[in-house]
């Protein structure tokens, strides 16, 4: 006698073995059915098919050491805002980051963030490669660090004391390729 089967949508593991999978409402496989994830948690995911993330990009987790945006989590000492040029140093022997402010010697630009990070908190600082959280930039334009806290501008400042450093190209309206430069602190 023949003997009608259901079929799943969605696996809940070794309980649903030899059952016949069917598409979800997207009209594609489950990720629960193909085993795959966006993230990786080392060799507890070996054999797990990748799977783009919200983004529609590989999670950095997925890549070997060494392969993907060069970052580094470090603790607040100020809020910060998306696209902010941030400043890495020792708040009493403590590694911080904050706004990056070409007022201040001392407060160059060592990368920028791509998120908010409300104070206290630890932001992810990317150390070169394109900030897409930036606007009003002209392409072609090289950007300093700038005397408003965070920010790159085209002019450079001109205080005694003042920080002038390039730290990118405008790649368009809303990105600036980062590449911090030799500060020099004017006299």
């Amino acid at each position: 006698m023949i003997t009608e089967e259901s079929s799943v949508n969605t696996s809940a593991g070794a309980a649903d073995e030899g059952k016949i999978p069917a598409l979800n409402a997207s009209g594609v496989l489950d990720t629960s059915i193909i085993n795959s994830v966006t993230t990786s948690v080392g060799a507890g995911d070996t054999g797990k098919v990748v799977a783009l993330d919200g983004s529609g990009k590989i999670d950095t987790s997925m890549m070997p050491t060494g392969i993907g945006a060069d970052t580094a989590a470090i603790a607040t000492s100020e809020t910060l805002a998306s696209g902010d040029l941030v400043n890495i140093w020792s708040n009493g022997g403590v590694f911080n980051v904050r706004k990056a402010d070409a007022t201040s010697a001392g407060a160059e630009a060592h990368g920028f963030v791509l998120s908010n990070f409300t104070h206290p908190t630890t932001a992810t600082v990317y150390f070169e490669g394109q900030n897409t959280a930036v606007t009003g930039l002209t392409p072609g334009v090289q950007y300093l660090s700038a005397s408003v806290a965070g920010d790159a501008t085209a002019t450079p400042p001109s205080g005694s004391g003042n920080i002038v450093q390039r730290v990118g190209f405008a790649t368009s309206a809303t990105a600036m390729n980062f590449q911090a430069n030799q500060p020099i602190v004017l006299a």
